[in-house]
């Protein structure tokens, strides 16, 4: 090795680019932009959107880039909201703050569940998150001093955006506020997931032993990432608390974890643009289908996941790149 190839790569060649996150941010908020005046009478819809878009996103962060099988993400999505709720009723009402509280609720969750999820594999690992799960909606129920059983939590009022925007019974603050708080976040977690951390959890997802013999540590990082995606899924959940004012035991049911799963799936895994377009995708076409016909709609609906699973098996956001990069060798040759 010469002394010239020893040497320190230039600041230029080190220096990250903030070009994938403010893509990411002008793309959400153009987005966000489209349905706030093509659909103003569907902002609480949207709002609900997002936060569920928050917690597919926080489902990819463990099953798509870290290769850990789970079906109880919601109960880090609940533990948020029944802690917000909870924090509300108390006296602190700021929903920023608020949005800490959420974050931290899930995060904590997101560590205890992942110490033990993660010391397993393959099914046991499956069996485990649901079994947290329904642990986690059974003591819900129970606790109804805490979270109001099956009536849900109500009464969580909380006061304006930064003192100036109050929520109103249009969701237009809840929108716009829901709608900044996921751009900051996928702005982050684009920057999060191109770290040497972020890498290192891929490597881990494709061959684990061979991220052992290379001295890195699996575990404590698999724990870490889901502790990452608990704070995810809190902050999503503290949305869906603050923006509806209240929380029940949906929030932290099977199902809500297996509809994330699909949506994850439906979008495509390993990469946070896939969770986000399958977690769009799937709630508006829901949505309208649900609307337009109340009685077939879920067939509807089984018929959509049918036809992009078999035509795009590895998600839409791949299925689109692909398609993309055929049209444009086309458009190229001469």
């Amino acid at each position: 090795m010469t002394i010239a190839s020893a040497r320190p790569a230039p600041a230029s060649r080190l220096k990250v680019r903030p070009a994938a996150e403010a893509r990411g941010v002008l793309v959400i908020i153009a987005l966000g932009l489209v349905g706030y005046f093509v659909f103003p009478d569907d902002l609480a819809f949207l709002t609900r959107l997002i936060t569920i878009a928050l917690l597919v996103i926080s489902l990819d962060l463990v099953t798509g880039y870290c290769g850990v099988a789970t079906l109880g993400q919601a109960a880090m999505f609940g533990v948020g909201a029944y802690a917000v709720g909870n924090a509300c009723l108390a006296g602190l009402t700021d929903p920023v703050m608020l949005l800490f509280v959420g974050m931290a609720a899930g995060a904590a969750a997101g560590l205890a569940s992942g110490a033990l999820i993660t010391r397993f594999h393959g099914l046991p690992q499956l069996v485990l998150s649901i079994a947290l799960g329904q642990l986690v909606g059974a003591l819900a129920n129970k606790l109804s001093g805490w979270t109001g059983g099956s009536d849900g939590l109500s009464g969580i009022t909380p006061s304006p955006v930064l003192g100036l925007f109050a929520f109103d019974l249009y969701s237009r603050t809840a929108y716009v506020f829901s709608l900044v708080v996921l751009a900051l976040v996928f702005a982050l977690l684009l920057r999060f997931m191109r770290s040497p951390f972020g890498l290192l959890c891929r490597g881990i997802r494709d061959d684990a032993l061979r991220a052992r013999m290379i001295g890195a540590a699996v575990y404590p990082r698999l724990v870490i990432m889901y502790g990452l995606s608990g704070a995810v899924a809190g902050i999503g959940g503290a949305l869906a608390a603050i923006t509806t004012g209240v929380v029940g035991l949906d929030s932290v049911s099977f199902e809500r974890s297996a509809e994330a799963l699909v949506m994850l799936v439906l979008g495509g895994t390993g990469t946070l643009w896939g969770a986000l377009t399958g977690a769009l995708v799937f709630q508006i076409f829901e949505h309208f289908v649900a609307a337009t016909n109340p009685f077939h709609w879920m067939s509807m609906v089984g018929l959509l996941l049918i036809v992009i699973v078999v035509f795009a098996p590895r998600g839409l956001a791949h299925g689109a790149a692909v398609l993309w990069a055929r049209l444009r060798v086309r458009g190229a040759a001469p």
